[in-house]
């Protein structure tokens, strides 16, 4: 037992935990974030989206793994093929970097550096190095174009995704996630609405240059089907395939997360600086929730006509009615409750990212380059010296 204790103890312990968890978890969520995605696209469109695998198609993921991981994995005959092969895994590497320096809770995070923001805009850039490698080494013209495509987006967007971070720097007077979260809770407000409102102007900024920089619709001219036959990744199949879909998804939840750390409080529950909120808040509110899904399951089943799904239906009920529990527990409430609301906001941020692919239409690619040199370019530098004068009022 004493050993155990000074096993806990040690600095390296919690990271390595961490890390762990992190590399764990991903995969899953993302290829279950894949699925909402499908299933949100669906209602919007009117149908009912993936329900043959599992009830309701929640074991749709897994099959999708299964047959990523069993198809072909080929390489055209005029590729180059080592930068071929490694292309995929430098996109998922550089995606995956970025969760290193993301705090999901006041004690859960890897790595609190003070340079964190500047890591995530290297990141950011270094991700789409692995589209324009892949894209070159396909040797086909359909995959270039789509290369060269990204690099101008790159361009174009890095500018004002940096633009965006640093005008919460004006305000935080940190570089750290970490800092910049408890810098939030020190000022009694989130910096969305800080600076009388101001700071809503780097925000949508951020949010948009977000959008392009992970070639999310209506900003996905890389990999343009009806032009590019696929894009970049026309050539790749299987499991490299799926890394490219892997990194994507990477790229998403790292800028979403760093958008409702910066933005949104990170961790903190909603008027975190008052006391009698505490318990309907970090309590009440996610055991509600966490009961609202179970109850949902538990009416689903009504809808099954195997044994195994009404199983396993059951089972996840099962699991949120004792995850809606555990926020009763005072010793566990605190951190259970900052991961609830900072995946809860995360949540809503890829929600809104799934809406607006529903919702608008391709643009056109000079105005995708209208849009970023002309104008969030511009708005984004106004938006930085705007906070940086009303911050010292």
């Amino acid at each position: 037992m004493n050993t155990f204790y000074s096993l806990v103890a040690q600095p390296w312990f919690r990271p390595v935990i961490v890390t762990l968890a992190v590399l764990a978890i991903t995969p899953l969520f993302i290829g279950y974030m894949s699925l909402v995605e499908r299933k949100v696209l669906a209602d919007f469109q009117a149908r009912y989206g993936p329900m043959r695998v599992g009830p309701h198609g929640l074991l749709q993921p897994i099959a999708d793994a299964l047959k990523f991981l069993l198809k072909e994995d080929t390489v055209p005959a005029a590729a180059e093929r080592p930068v071929f092969l490694l292309a995929p895994i430098f996109s998922v590497l550089a995606a995956m970097v970025g969760l290193a320096v993301l705090p999901f809770a006041s004690h859960i995070f890897i790595a609190d550096i003070n340079v964190a923001l500047l890591l995530i805009v290297a990141v950011s850039a270094l991700s789409v190095l692995g589209i324009i490698l892949g894209g070159w080494a396909s040797g086909s013209h359909y995959p270039l174009l789509g290369a060269l495509r990204s690099a101008a987006q790159l361009v174009s967007y890095e500018v004002a995704l940096t633009l965006g971070l640093l005008a919460t720097v004006t305000v935080s007077g940190t570089l750290s996630l970490r800092g910049t979260v408890e810098a939030q809770l020190t000022q009694r407000i989130w910096f969305l609405f800080s600076n009388f409102g101001a700071m809503l102007l780097p925000f949508l900024v951020f949010v948009l240059a977000s959008v392009v920089e992970t070639n999310r619709s209506p900003f996905d001219l890389p990999e343009a089907e009806s032009e590019l036959v696929g894009g970049y990744h026309t050539e790749f199949s299987g499991f490299r395939f799926a890394l490219y879909m892997l990194a994507e998804w990477a790229n998403i939840l790292v800028l979403s997360a760093v958008a409702v750390t910066i933005f949104l409080g990170g961790w903190l529950r909603p008027f975190p600086n008052i006391a009698w909120l505490a318990f309907p808040l970090d309590a009440i509110f996610p055991l509600l929730t966490c009961w609202f899904i179970a109850v949902y399951c538990v009416r689903l089943v009504k809808r099954s006509f195997f044994a195994g799904e009404k199983i396993l239906m059951f089972s996840i009920a099962a699991v949120f009615f004792v995850a809606g529990a555990i926020f009763l527990i005072p010793a566990l409430r605190a951190e259970v409750s900052a991961l609830f609301w900072f995946f809860f906001k995360l949540s809503l941020f890829v929600y809104v990212m799934i809406w607006l692919r529903a919702t608008l239409p391709r643009v056109r690619y000079d105005h995708l380059m209208k849009l970023g040199w002309k104008w969030l370019i511009p708005v984004g530098i106004f938006g930085v010296a705007a906070n940086a004068v009303l911050g010292m009022l």
